[in-house]
């Protein structure tokens, strides 16, 4: 997955073993996706991307169109912003088969940069504070 503008290139997770392995990591949630990110304690490797998508989500066409999506997306940005050394499994919500192509991109984004996404206003006093 490399860009001709920029040198950085993001390689694969394949195994199953490794994908179990990054689910022990952080999990960083979004509106589109759902982040895992292990840090491999390898800073001068370079790091990995995996993608899942599981059944519930459709059928396999429109299984393999979330996938594709996504892996266009970590290609053209996302992929500059993963850290050397970590593992990132990028498991897909059913939105984002719908979702403008633009939208994805910046979620992913966001999400491998560990940014907050907009939180909640705080909750108003309530009768169990100060309990």
């Amino acid at each position: 997955m490399t860009s001709p503008k920029h040198k950085s290139t993001v390689g694969r997770l394949k195994s199953r073993p490794q994908f179990l392995a990054v689910r022990k990591g952080e999990q960083r949630k979004g509106p589109l996706i759902l982040l895992e990110v292990l840090d491999r304690g390898e800073p001068e490797t370079g790091p990995r991307v995996g993608f899942t998508v599981t059944k519930k989500h459709g059928n396999a066409v429109e299984r393999n169109r979330m996938r594709r999506r996504l892996k266009e997306a970590v290609r053209l940005s996302a992929g500059f912003a993963m850290t050397p050394g970590h593992d990132y499994v990028v498991v897909a919500r059913r939105d984002v088969l719908s979702a403008p192509f633009a939208r994805i991109k910046k979620i992913l984004g966001e999400r491998i940069e560990n940014k907050q996404k907009n939180s909640r206003p705080p909750a108003a006093p309530g009768k169990n504070d100060g309990k």
